[in-house]
């Protein structure tokens, strides 16, 4: 959603007037949860991230959204260590924030699962997160923990914003946060390697080579589904609804 979404009360009616089973968020705020609140579904939410924006410190969220019964609900605790191990991207990032571009992470992270019930298949299990900008190891680290201590009892469709580069004016970003010079040069590098990744735990990438993020030009935001399930459609919506990722939407 962008914590600090300005357009609020339209990313409130793109979220009431369409038609979904389940609808996952990242980067909520605060004041906006009341809001989730009054629309007739279940929702669960739990911190994404407390961070200090420009002199501000505020608590972003994730949500789920689901149109049928939420059996069960487990809230996962993140590391909040520093993830820039490197002198160059401790430099970098302290800059960024700085002059107002970045927010500095400090700590209260999570990830969320849902047991969800799903006329006509049954029992699934719904993963929610977000994973930060860092090195490509540091990401694939975590990556991995979620998977591993995910639920495994029921098929998984997992949505979040992986914050994947893959496009040679932005991979830079990669070696600044502590990657090394070939995470930058081989810009595909980190898209292949998650792409093998996604296929080594059975979960198809619903809309890969989609661009949802317009200034990286890379696929950030990700739909990951068992393999078990087959996808109808999958597409990327141009509003943004005053974030500065695009929704993405997939129908099994």
């Amino acid at each position: 959603m962008k914590f600090c979404n300005r357009e609020l009360d339209r990313a409130f009616a793109f979220i009431a007037q369409s038609d979904f089973d389940i609808f996952c968020l990242q980067e909520v705020p605060e004041e906006f949860l009341g809001r989730l609140n009054t629309l007739s579904c279940s929702i669960i939410s739990a911190p994404d991230v407390t961070q200090s924006f420009r002199g501000t410190v505020s608590t972003a969220y994730l949500a789920i959204l689901s149109r049928y019964p939420i059996q069960n609900t487990t809230v996962h605790d993140l590391p909040s260590h520093t993830f820039l191990p490197s002198t160059r991207g401790r430099i970098f990032a302290r800059s960024m924030c700085a002059t107002g571009l970045w927010s500095k992470w400090l700590g209260n992270r999570h990830w969320i699962e849902a047991a969800v019930s799903v006329p006509k298949l049954g029992m699934i299990t719904v993963c929610d997160l977000r994973l930060p900008l860092m090195s490509i190891e540091g990401r694939t680290e975590e990556f991995e923990t979620i998977l591993a201590t995910r639920n495994k009892n029921y098929p998984t469709i997992m949505c979040g914003d992986f914050n994947i580069l893959e496009k040679p004016h932005i991979t830079t970003l990669n070696w600044l946060l502590g990657g090394r010079v070939r995470d930058m040069l081989f810009y595909r590098r980190e898209r292949n390697h998650f792409e093998k990744r996604f296929a080594t735990h059975k979960l198809l990438n619903a809309l890969h080579g989609k661009i949802t993020h317009n200034l990286s030009r890379s696929q950030l935001d990700h739909i990951l589904i068992s393999n078990l399930f087959s996808i109808k459609n999958a597409e990327v919506i141009s509003d943004r609804a005053g974030s500065d990722h695009c929704p993405i939407h997939i129908k099994i």
